[in-house]
């Protein structure tokens, strides 16, 4: 059901149903797939089979457990405690479950991770390998000793105090202060309130190693515990093996009572007002809370989950509507009907004003809002939606054997947390037709009417400083004039159903030629008008096609004073809509249809880029159509455009980070260079309407250009007459383009800064990086990658569990082919100001220990092995076969040949990345600025 909740992206298609009787009371079909038991000490258990991803499984537990049950001076153990699942457990001591499975390719924080919430700590081990032997039997007794076998040492406790300070330090900013602010209205002053589950600084500092044990033994217990195994295994065997793993685990005996809050209700609305100095822009959210019932779900569960989506959708697109109009006093709203806490749901407004417009976006929204209340939904509306619902459901159930893990593993979840059904998707898809068919616009009317309640209300207003902010008083009054407002008048939907390609006479063309690349399966079609397409057939995604065009130029042939201006052209394009139809009713032409396509312009390259499925790849082709001989610049929408840009100005006004960036930028390349501008008002004044409108026109002008590339579930006969009539009978020249080097370097080679900014929460920024000339090929680029992967691991290593200075330190390199081939790399973390200048010094001893050939082969290999897991995973889907064809046609190599890969990667020697290294090191260029709070 929770995909309901989530379909607001998805197009439509119509369809007919016979009504038959609804029986609101049945419970909903379950999905057999879903094998789930419980073990006799009350342990739950799920299993489900996929291939999916082949030779791959995804393991889970999903504790009951969560921040709201701490007690006052327990603030933070819960998270804690999920820290130090990493941090020794009794098969796996210290760092053993870490260096146990990157062994195999897996990565931390990417394949291995958890999460804290108020409610749960769920832990997952992504995409382990099955066909290791003996690695099904190392997973499920991790997931054994993360449910009853934690060590939870003296020393790894205190170690792993500074890690969680630093995360707080590193998530503090303007919007987590008014979030935390906002929590007593959200929830009502109840206990969600005051269990932020990162906890207080104060408990983490001083808790009694006592206290977090004793919290272990309390709630991380079996009937508060569930696992879950998805992937490509045996059920039964699976089974087998969790039964005597898991089994032997005894339940607790007496154990508390494991509590659910329930927001209580309020006559009065709730409200709350936050600044911050750090913020810069508005935000209201309006909500209307209501009660959720975690019993077992029926067609009534599943009817009133289908209306919700439904009205949230419906009045999603008016407030959108309202926000592509220049005049509007809002950036952008939406409605939602989601979840706000274990027992209750929320429906309401989330609304961002324009600046010093927050009364006037209020009663916009709210007014639209009640409009709906008042007079519901016109039947173009609702059919238009029910056929987003349908085509959501034939894609769905046409791909169920693509469905990725993590959103089984999502429906699993909510099922143990929430008692949310697990439904069988063809059999909920016969009762969503039985819904539709007995459905009336009243009843809709009806439901949006009973979550519009005078109750239960909630308005948190994020302010700024100086500005006029919604104030309680204000919103009340407001309220009560737009519900008493009689001029208010029902939604008029003008709109009337056309083809995108209404109008547009298109004389189709021929394939004059048909070539098979044998050496790596896809064919060659040159059309009569020059354009080359790139096909291959691959149904490794079920209904699922990928399109791409690509051309040189981009950025590099646009004049300097230009760059604002190109650098809108993609954003423009996309709001002003395509052909004859603005953006608002371009949605509605593509009303049933899984069709996306965008353009964008980059450094050296301007591209399409587009997806649908199976059926409506014709749609597809006549969208790319369009984008080249009528493509749609509105003039309103530029205006729109502009009041976003300004919108966005001020909101980096006051942004730290913003700060930093540009601090970055002007230290290395200056105030006034014409290719690394600041964006602020006189960038602002330079993007020209009329100039997106001119680069677009030249980058796209001549079709035959680009290579275009498709690639998917639709056959060599399908699309052929399709290239035929919507890209062979596209208008071309001969011209050919190349990309220019206009890359631009640094003032000076050496750069090394300490800045000082005014802060609220104080903490310490660090960025360093080093680049110097080096040889592009593929072996390079991997040798680059490891170096890369392997500092990011030693860092994690000493900078976070050794030294407790930071939550993490990231490093990024690049070794481009052009315009310039330079290897570079860069280090970024937040950190303990008082530690700065120390954990530096570490990064560069790291840095000077690679490069004199301290460099274990055993730290080579983990990395080394997650490349070859990850390529292995890659080849599982279509975008993999894109990049195939791609990297023949333009980078000249064929990617499936294991001498472009796999050969590589095993090739790769620790002697590789010293000499790297060294290279690198010897005259680079660098910078190294470290970012403090003012005294």
């Amino acid at each position: 059901m929770k995909n309901l909740l989530t379909v607001l992206f998805l197009s439509l298609a119509a369809f007919t149903v016979t009504a038959q009787e609804l029986k609101l009371n049945d419970p909903l079909p379950v999905n057999s797939r879903i094998k789930k038991g419980v073990l006799k000490n009350g342990m739950t258990y799920y299993i489900y089979k996929t291939d999916v991803v082949k030779n791959v499984a995804s393991y889970y537990i999903i504790q009951n457990v969560g921040s709201v049950l701490e007690n006052d001076d327990q603030q933070g153990l819960a998270h804690f405690l999920e820290h130090m699942a990493f941090n020794g457990t009794k098969n796996f001591p210290g760092k053993g479950v870490l260096s146990t499975l990157q062994k195999h390719g897996a990565v931390f924080a990417k394949d291995i991770n958890a999460y804290t919430a108020f409610d749960e700590t769920v832990y997952n081990m992504d995409n382990i390998p099955t066909n290791v032997p003996g690695l099904i039997d190392t997973s499920l007794l991790i997931l054994h000793d993360w449910a009853d076998g934690l060590l939870l040492t003296d020393a790894e406790i205190d170690s792993e105090r500074g890690v969680i300070k630093e995360e707080w330090r590193t998530r503090q900013n303007g919007y987590m202060r008014l979030f935390k602010k906002s929590l007593p209205t959200m929830f009502n002053n109840t206990k969600y309130a005051d269990r932020m589950p990162i906890g207080l600084m104060s408990v983490v500092d001083n808790f009694k190693y006592k206290a977090l044990r004793d919290f272990y033994h309390d709630w991380y217990r079996t009937d508060l515990q569930a696992i879950a195994v998805v992937g490509d295994i045996d059920v039964a065997e699976i089974e087998q093996k969790i039964e005597k793993l898991f089994s032997p685990i005894q339940a607790i005996k007496n154990p508390i009572e494991r509590f659910v809050i329930t927001i209580p209700g309020n006559k009065e609305m709730l409200y709350n007002l936050g600044t911050d100095k750090e913020v810069a822009t508005s935000t209201l959210v309006f909500t209307i809370n209501h009660p959720k019932s975690l019993k077992d779900e029926t067609v009534a569960d599943l009817k009133e989950s289908l209306y919700s989506g439904m009205v949230s959708r419906m009045l999603s697109s008016r407030l959108k509507e309202i926000s592509q109009k220049p005049d509007a006093p809002y950036v952008s709203a939406s409605a939602s009907y989601s979840s706000l806490a274990r027992a209750n749901n929320t429906f309401g407004l989330i609304i961002s004003p324009k600046p010093n417009r927050q009364q006037q976006a209020f009663k916009t929204a709210l007014a639209e809002l009640n409009r709906a209340v008042k007079f519901g939904f016109t039947q173009a509306e609702i059919d238009r939606t029910m056929a987003v619902y349908n085509n959501f459901y034939q894609t769905k159930i046409s791909k169920i054997d693509q469905t990725p893990h993590a959103e089984i593993v999502n429906t699993i979840q909510k099922n143990y947390l929430e008692n949310e059904a697990m439904t069988d998707m063809s059999k909920e898809f016969e009762i969503i037709k039985q819904i539709f068919a007995q459905m009336t616009a009243k009843d809709l009317q009806d439901f949006i009417k009973k979550l519009y309640t005078p109750e239960n209300r909630v308005l948190d207003v994020t302010g700024v400083e100086g500005e006029n902010n919604l104030s309680q008083a204000e919103a009340l009054q407001l309220i009560n004039e737009v519900e008493n407002d009689a001029t208010l008048v029902a939604y008029s939907d003008e709109f009337v159903g056309k083809t995108l390609i209404s109008g547009l006479a298109i004389k189709s063309a021929k394939i004059v030629s048909e070539k098979l690349n044998k050496e790596i399966g896809s064919t060659r079609f040159v059309l009569s008008n020059g354009v080359v397409v790139d096909y291959k057939f691959t149904d490794i995604e079920k209904n699922n096609v990928l399109l791409e065009a690509a051309s040189f130029g981009g950025n590099s042939v646009i004049k300097d004073a230009d760059l604002p201006s190109a650098s809108m052209v993609s954003t423009l394009a996309r709001m002003s809509g395509l052909g004859d139809y603005s953006a608002t009713d371009l949605s509605k032409v593509l009303a049933g249809k899984n069709a996306n396509a965008r353009v964008g312009i980059s450094d050296l390259e301007e591209n399409i880029s587009g997806m649908t499925t199976t059926k409506d790849i014709e749609t597809l082709l006549q969208m790319i159509h369009l984008q080249f001989v009528k493509p749609r610049f509105d003039l309103d929408s530029f205006k729109v455009l502009q009041n976003n840009l300004e919108n966005t100005l001020t909101q980096r006004k006051n942004d730290i980070g913003t700060k930093m960036e540009d601090s970055i930028t002007t230290s290395l390349y200056g105030f006034n260079n014409p290719k690394k501008r600041l964006f602020d008002e006189k960038y602002l004044k330079d993007i020209s309407f009329e100039k997106i409108k001119a680069i677009y026109q030249e980058r796209f002008k001549n079709p035959a250009d680009f290579t275009f590339f498709i690639t998917g579930d639709i056959s060599k006969e399908a699309v052929k007459p399709l290239l035929e009539k919507y890209i062979a009978s596209l208008p071309t020249t001969k011209k050919k383009e190349k990309w220019q080097d206009n890359s631009v370097s640094w003032l000076n080679g050496t750069n090394k800064k300490v800045i000082f900014m005014e802060m609220e929460d104080p903490k310490a920024t660090v960025r360093i990086s080093f680049k110097k000339p080096y040889t592009y090929s593929l072996k390079n680029t991997y040798v680059l990658k490891a170096f890369q992967d392997i500092l990011e691991n030693r860092l994690l290593e000493t900078l976070r569990e050794q030294e407790g200075g930071t939550y993490g330190a990231s490093v990024y390199s690049v070794l481009p082919k052009r315009p310039k081939q330079i290897a570079s790399f860069y280090v970024y973390f937040d950190c303990n100001p008082d530690k700065v200048e120390k954990l530096v010094e570490i990064v560069h001893q790291e840095i000077e220990k690679i490069k004199n050939g301290d460099l274990k082969k055993e730290d080579l290999d983990k990395v080394l092995t997650s490349y070859l897991k990850d390529l292995k995973e890659e080849k599982e889907y279509t975008g993999y076969e894109l990049n195939v064809m791609y990297d023949y046609a333009i980078e000249g190599y064929n990617r499936n040949d294991p001498k472009n890969n796999v050969d590589l990667i095993n090739a790769v020697t620790p002697q590789d990345i010293q000499n790297l290294v060294e290279t690198i090191m010897n005259g680079a260029e660098s910078f190294e600025f470290i970012f403090k709070p003012k005294k």
